[in-house]
C-alpha cells in the first residue's frame, strides 16, 4: 500500500511565516540573503581546509563535516520555500512532507553529534594535550564521524516509518516546512507510540551528547584555569570558546522548542526558535570559526 493511500489527506498547505504580500518580499529576501551566505560560507570553509596542508587536522577533518551537514541541513527548508514564493505554491504532498522530516532529522542529529565529537576534541586538546596526537587518530576521527551517520540514519527511518502509518484529518501547517511536532497535531490516529519514540530517541540522540558536552566544558574549564597553560593550549581553549557559542545557540532552540510543556507553546515563538536553529545557526558557523580563526585567516590571506 502506497503512503498517499494509508493517509485521509494526500497534500498539505504551508502557510508559511506571512500571509501578508509586503511581508513575504522582505522576508524572501531576507531568507535568500542567509541562505546564500550559510552556502558561499561553509563552501569557503570546506574548499579552504582541503587544499591548505596546514589544516589537515582532527579539528578541521570535523570542521569540514559540521560545514557540510550545515549546508545540507538549511537546503532542506529554505529552498523549498524560496521555490513555493515564486511560484506561489504552498502545498507538498504526503511523501515529500515525510522526505522533508527525514532529511530534517538526520542533518539536525547529525549537527548535534559533530558538535560533540568536536567538543571531545576540545578536551583532548586542552587536558590531554601533550598527547593529542596519539589519542586523536584520523582513523578515530572517521570512525566517529561514519557511526554518527549510521545512528542518525537508523534515527530518522524510524520516525518516518511510523510517521507513515498515520491518517490526518486535517491539510493546514501553522509551518514553513514539514517538521514533526505541527503534523503529529493534524493526526486522527493514535500518536501515542510516535510519541514515546521521540522521548526514547532523545535520551541517546540528544539529552547523552549534551550532557557530555557540559561535562566536557567543565573539565575543560576547570584545566585552563588549574595550572598555567602553554600557548599551544590557549590556543586550544580559544577555539572552543568559539564552539561554545554554537552550542549554547543550537540546543537552547531546540530544549525551548522540543523539551518545554505544550501548553507554554505558541506558534510564533515555535517558528522563531525553528528558524534560529535551521537557518541561523548554520549561517553563523562561517563566522565563529573563520573569523575567529588565525588559521584560516592566514589561509584567506594567501
Amino acid at each position: 500500500m502506497s503512503v498517499t493511500n494509508q493517509s485521509s489527506v494526500s497534500k498539505f498547505l504551508l502557510l508559511g511565516l506571512s500571509r501578508h504580500a509586503q511581508e513575504q518580499q522582505v522576508l524572501f529576501m531576507l531568507f535568500l540573503s542567509m541562505y546564500l551566505a550559510t552556502v558561499l560560507g561553509n563552501l569557503l570553509i570546506i574548499l579552504t581546509s582541503i587544499t591548505d596542508s596546514h589544516l589537515q587536522t582532527p579539528m578541521y577533518f570535523f570542521l569540514r563535516n559540521l560545514s557540510f551537514v550545515d549546508i545540507c541541513f538549511t537546503s532542506t527548508t529554505v529552498p523549498e520555500m524560496l521555490a513555493k514564493y515564486i511560484l506561489r505554491r504552498q502545498t507538498i504532498s504526503f511523501p515529500g512532507c515525510l522526505t522533508q522530516i527525514y532529511f530534517l532529522i538526520l542533518f539536525a542529529d547529525m549537527d548535534n553529534f559533530l558538535l560533540t565529537v568536536m567538543t571531545y576534541n576540545c578536551f583532548v586538546a586542552v587536558c590531554h594535550f601533550l598527547h593529542y596526537t596519539t589519542k586523536m587518530t584520523h582513523q578515530l576521527c572517521v570512525l566517529l564521524v561514519a557511526g554518527s551517520w549510521v545512528i542518525v540514519n537508523l534515527n530518522a527511518l524510524l520516525h518516518i516509518l511510523l510517521m507513515a502509518q498515520l491518517s490526518f484529518y486535517a491539510d493546514t501547517i501553522l509551518h514553513f516546512f514539514c517538521d514533526m511536532s505541527p503534523l503529529l497535531k493534524l493526526s486522527c490516529s493514535d500518536t501515542q507510540l510516535n510519541d514515546m519514540m521521540i522521548l526514547t530517541a532523545a535520551g541517546p540522540i540528544i539529552i547523552a551528547p549534551f550532557i557530555c558536552i557540559l561535562i566536557s566544558y567543565i573539565l575543560i574549564t576547570y584545566a585552563a584555569l588549574k595550572v598555567p597553560s602553554t600557548k599551544g593550549e590557549w590556543k586550544a581553549f580559544s577555539t572552543c570558546a568559539s564552539h561554545l557559542a554554537m552550542v549554547s545557540l543550537f540546543y537552547g532552540t531546540i530544549i525551548a522548542l522540543y523539551f518545554n510543556p505544550s501548553s507554554s507553546h505558541s506558534a510564533e515563538t515555535d517558528t522563531a526558535a525553528t528558524v534560529i536553529y535551521t537557518v541561523v545557526t548554520p549561517m553563523l558557523n562561517p563566522f565563529i570559526y573563520s573569523l575567529r580563526n588565525k588559521d584560516m585567516k592566514r589561509v584567506y590571506e594567501k
